[in-house]
């Protein structure tokens, strides 16, 4: 057991098999519980739930760092040789990032990895690695 309480976290998506495909195969989440609508995932120990839902609205971005950050986004944060082996995973399968990976405030206090992507159903995610995990919430 974490001590870190874990998070329920559910999205919508168009495709159960790409769902199940990205999720499962790409990024190696065990899949949990599922029906003919959605499925259940553990996504670092965290449970993640892909429902189908063939309807959805437009996404807004905000500027941030010289990007367009697509909002809402989610996400998780890995280790740094962790981020790295993900990003190469998704360069291996052809990902299209929205914003590639890149290192934010080098040398300041909260220096981190991030990377953004969209999954087949369009849900907008954030990975981050810090280079000291005490600086997760630096000002």
């Amino acid at each position: 057991m974490t001590t870190i309480p874990r998070f329920h976290l559910a999205v919508p998506v168009d495709d159960l098999d790409a769902a199940r495909h990205f999720y499962g195969d790409l990024m190696g989440c065990a899949q949990g519980r599922s029906s003919d609508t959605w499925i259940d995932w553990n996504l670092h120990g965290h449970q993640f739930v892909t429902h189908l839902a063939p309807g959805r609205s437009a996404q807004v971005h905000n500027p941030v760092d010289g990007h367009d950050v697509p909002v809402p986004h989610f996400g998780l944060i890995l280790t740094i040789p962790e981020f790295h082996k993900l990003a190469d995973r998704f360069r291996e399968a052809g990902t299209a990032f929205v914003i590639e990976p890149y290192l934010r405030f080098e040398g300041l206090p909260g220096e981190q990895w991030t990377m953004f992507l969209l999954d087949p159903a369009g849900n907008a995610m954030e990975f981050k690695a810090f280079a000291d995990d005490s600086q997760v919430f630096a000002v």
